[in-house]
């Protein structure tokens, strides 16, 4: 009775443990996320789908959808993505050369990706801003996607330590007390956390679904905002739920001296 008991307190430890980590982000990172006059016009963007602090990817097809907003215009961008390897997985590239000042948002949206340890499919709008010319209008638009994080807070210049707002959105309505996902690129394999529970935090969205959040250290973090969709798909022969995420990259500055 005994080694059963062990046995079952062991499985839970391990349902836990999986629980807490391996979330999964869509990846949208450019090169520069503030362009300026002395810098080179192009952008390299690399588009994947991961767990961002473990540096565990998964296959990413090549999307459904891959465009940019400015200045109000919407421009396809998926013909000219460029297959690559991301963490040991497949991966998509593209240079883009930014022509005038404003706020570019990139914007992917995937195939559905079957997802057998969470028994579903998974779909995140993925979208980050750049920032360029000494520009910046547009950065809070709201673009109109399945679900989406609205930015209370401009996307770009921010230091580390300095909050992150936004808005969760699912079919243009606000989601009150939305769950968000907050991931570090762990792009280096350098930092380290000190349980499971640090692998994602998690925070929660007021009753107009704003969440906010501080990040404690320079680079590029991601918000994922889950939801279940009304509708399923079918895997097989059954029907299986379909997990949307509204994702948004930021990332943070360290503070500089002279």
């Amino acid at each position: 009775m005994k080694q059963f008991i062990r046995i079952g307190i062991a499985l839970g430890m391990f349902l836990v443990l999986a629980d807490l980590s391996f979330a999964h982000f869509g990846m949208v990172i450019p090169s520069d996320n503030m362009v300026m006059q002395e810098d080179s016009k192009k952008v390299d963007l690399v588009l994947s789908f991961s767990h961002p602090f473990e540096m565990v990817g998964m296959p990413l097809d090549m999307p459904g959808e891959f465009f940019v907003m400015a200045d109000g215009k919407k421009e396809g961008l998926k013909p000219a993505l460029k297959e690559a390897k991301v963490m040991d997985q497949k991966a998509w590239t593209l240079g883009y050369t930014v022509k005038k000042p404003g706020a570019y948002t990139f914007v992917m949206e995937p195939v559905p990706y079957w997802e057998p340890a969470e028994d579903c499919f998974i779909i995140h709008y993925t979208k980050t801003v750049v920032a360029a010319y000494g520009d910046d209008g547009g950065w809070d638009e709201e673009l109109g996607l399945k679900t989406e994080i609205v930015p209370l807070s401009k996307p770009f210049g921010l230091y580390a330590g300095n909050v992150f707002q936004g808005i969760v959105k699912l079919d243009g309505k606000l989601v009150p007390y939305a769950e968000v996902e907050v991931e570090f690129y762990n792009k280096d394999k350098k930092a380290a956390a000190p349980s499971d529970y640090m692998v994602t935090q998690t925070v929660k969205a007021d009753g107009n679904g704003v969440f906010t959040y501080a990040a404690p250290v320079p680079g590029w973090w991601g918000f994922a905002a889950l939801n279940t969709s009304d509708k399923k798909m079918k895997q097989g022969n059954e029907e299986k739920d379909i997990e949307l995420g509204a994702v948004i990259w930021v990332k943070f500055e360290a503070w500089q001296g002279k």
